[in-house]
């Protein structure tokens, strides 16, 4: 099982990205282990999947 450990937004204004793009935030996962992922999501779908800090992560979407 994997936990999100953190949820880090790096979007600052100086990054630039198309207009089309959503904005993406950063996600470290540890698991039972202590062993860390660090993937990159969308921060809308973060919110539509009610997925926060200290949540658990889909263990479909690894």
């Amino acid at each position: 099982m994997w936990k999100i450990k953190h949820i880090f937004d790096g979007d600052y204004g100086c990054e630039e990205r198309l207009e089309s793009e959503n904005p993406k935030v950063t996600v470290t996962l540890v698991n039972e282990n202590d062993k860390k992922k660090i993937v990159s999501v969308e921060d809308k779908w973060l919110m539509e999947n009610n997925l926060d800090e200290g949540g658990e992560w889909p263990e479909n979407l690894l």
